[in-house]
């Protein structure tokens, strides 16, 4: 899809022929097209992002919404079924369509003698108080067997595949400077920064790897908060008379109403970039349309959700499902960018994959991935354990986040005894760990936390394994 260069070419920003250049380009040098197209000078920067930060417009008229006025009008219905006595603008809330189409619904529903006027202020109709009549009820209750949605009215396919591409997450600039705010919290090596940087920016598949409790999860996360900007995310979507529900507030999280711009179709809603992670609970289930039988419409799949944001999938290869499973499923969209979805009807359609996927796992690349997939993947990322300089600030820090007061003898103490003791490693992950039991121990004795050896020797106690030599 080149949605970018066919608005640019309809709106005389560009003529066809540049686009074909810029395009010829893109497949010679790679590239974004709009970085292609800034560059050969046919727009600027400024043309670019103007594109990127458009609102969807508010529906003006039925055609419009790509909505037939049939299913809007059955939409209405079952809203109001529930509703007892109510007033136009109480369905405008609800549906999230203009009242000029609501009114429409609703004339249509009048003259089938399933609402009724039970009052009204004024002559203006959206005074109106409706009621559903008894025939209203039965004929809602025979929707509601063919299918129960009864949110917000869908976008089209169509219209979410042109917004995702609007959206995309390859449009996401981050600075040095962003990215170390993201990553203050942690203790990191410079090359990290080095390395992550230009992953985020690309766009691409990044895998975490390195021996467990060094922060992969944390890092992740971290790129995670990366991203400042919003992108607009539907409550739901038609396909071929389907209903799909996107939006789910776990993992779109709203911007504040003062942030959100005036006139535009609230069937979107704006939120921060999405952030999905899962562990070792993803089953091959979570990754396609989850049809309910009961309500008989479709929960989104969980890439789905994560559309213009961040897929983070932890713990790689401890899934109840083989990775060779997962990496067959994905390897067409982590490559073409399109992922293909069927509805329990046998229809298929594409949509669109467009996330920074990123891979962790404590397991060996080698042992999870074949060369195949491991080309595709174009960012790979080691955390190894922390040298003792970096453990020693890691362990400052998290006294200092706990109140504890930092103790260089007690430290010793761990560093010089306690692990040769316990054949342990230390791991980016121990201060934590070992803090949180000095103070658990220091809150049952009623005690202030304090760093001692006998306090370290205790939390070391509780939390290593001694191995026999």
């Amino acid at each position: 899809m080149f949605i970018l260069g066919e608005k640019l070419v309809k709106e005389n920003i560009i003529t066809q022929a540049q686009l074909d250049e810029a395009l010829e380009r893109q497949r010679r040098l790679g590239g974004r097209l709009g970085h292609n197209l800034v560059a050969l000078g046919h727009v600027t920067e400024q043309d670019i992002k103007k594109q990127y930060q458009r609102n969807p417009p508010p529906p003006k008229c039925v055609e419009d919404t790509g909505l037939d006025l049939s299913f809007i009008t059955d939409l209405v219905l079952k809203h109001i079924v529930f509703m007892g006595e109510f007033r136009m603008g109480d369905v405008v809330e609800r549906i999230k369509l203009p009242m000029t189409i609501v009114n429409r619904a609703l004339e249509i529903l009048k003259r089938e003698k399933f609402v009724e006027i039970k009052g009204a202020t004024s002559y203006a109709s959206a005074t109106y108080t409706f009621k559903v009549t008894e025939s209203g009820q039965k004929r809602s209750l025979e929707l509601m067997d063919l299918c129960r949605y009864a949110g917000p009215a869908p976008v089209t396919l169509d219209e979410y595949q042109t917004m995702v591409e609007l959206q995309t997450v390859k449009c996401v600039t981050i600075s040095d400077e962003t990215l170390r705010d993201a990553f203050s919290h942690l203790v990191c090596r410079e090359d990290l920064f080095r390395r992550l940087g230009p992953a985020i920016t690309s766009g691409k598949t990044v895998f975490i790897y390195g021996p467990p409790g060094n922060g992969k999860t944390a890092i992740a996360e971290a790129v995670g908060r990366v991203p400042t900007d919003f992108v607009y995310v539907p409550y739901a979507i038609d396909v071929g008379g389907q209903i799909i529900s996107v939006f789910d507030p776990v993992n779109h999280i709203p911007v504040p109403p003062t942030l959100l711009a005036e006139n535009v179709d609230q069937r979107w809603v704006l939120v921060r970039r999405p952030v999905v992670m899962v562990g070792g609970e993803l089953t091959m289930r979570m990754l396609d349309l989850d049809f309910n039988r009961i309500s008989k419409y479709y929960e989104a799949s969980l890439q789905l959700k994560a559309n213009n944001g961040i897929f983070i999938l932890d713990d790689f290869g401890r899934q109840q499902i083989e990775p060779r499973d997962i990496l067959n499923r994905w390897i067409v969209p982590l490559d073409r960018h399109i992922d293909f979805m069927t509805l329990h009807t046998g229809m298929k359609f594409a949509v669109p994959f467009d996330m920074l996927v990123i891979f962790a796992t404590n397991l060996e690349p080698t042992e999870l991935l074949d060369e195949a997939f491991l080309r595709r993947i174009r960012y790979k990322v080691e955390i190894d354990r922390p040298t003792e300089q970096e453990y020693g600030r890691i362990f400052k820090l998290v006294c200092s986040a706990n109140e504890v007061p930092f103790c260089q003898e007690a430290y010793d103490y761990l560093m010089s005894y306690c692990y040769k003791k316990y054949g342990a490693i230390p791991n980016a992950c121990h201060p934590r760990d070992l803090i949180e039991q000095i103070i658990v121990e220091s809150r049952y004795n009623n005690q202030p936390a304090r760093l001692t050896k006998e306090s370290i020797e205790m939390a070391c106690s509780n939390y290593f394994v001694k191995m026999e030599a």
